[in-house]
């Protein structure tokens, strides 16, 4: 069954690793996580075709929404991109938690329209890779 988008939220950890205290960054509009797979060339002049194995993976999760300077998890994604540090986030469906993974703010934009809302939009890069959340635990 298809999920609707309006379902799905992302949460940061405004806790601590020990103790989290997960918290919806507000207002958002948009979220899209992208997973890749690094290919590795074992291709040799003995044959024409392209060989190939799996390499790294790595996934990046960015996030649109509109500006809301006092919204407590835009204040830990600010203050992670200024002070570079790692973040925690997760992505929730349905009030089902489903993945968390620690990340990297790599860019933060605020963006002012001449008669317009303001928005924010981030890029996380996942340090590892995304870990399915057990619920109830």
């Amino acid at each position: 069954m298809a999920v609707n988008g309006a379902d799905v939220l992302v949460l940061v950890n405004t806790g601590t690793e020990q103790t989290p205290v997960w918290t919806v960054v507000g207002s958002q509009r948009n979220a899209t996580v992208d997973e890749a797979t690094e290919v590795i060339d074992i291709s040799s002049k003995e044959k024409r075709a392209r060989r190939i194995l799996p390499g790294r993976y790595s996934s990046t999760l960015n996030l649109d929404g509109l500006y809301v300077p006092d919204d407590t998890a835009y204040g830990l994604l600010q203050s992670a991109m200024r002070n570079g540090t790692l973040i925690q986030v997760m992505i929730q469906r349905e009030n089902e938690q489903i993945e968390s993974a620690s990340g990297v703010v790599t860019s933060l934009n605020r963006e002012y329209p001449d008669q317009g809302e303001s928005t924010v939009s981030a890029t996380i890069e996942i340090d590892g890779e995304w870990t399915p959340v057990v619920l109830g635990g």
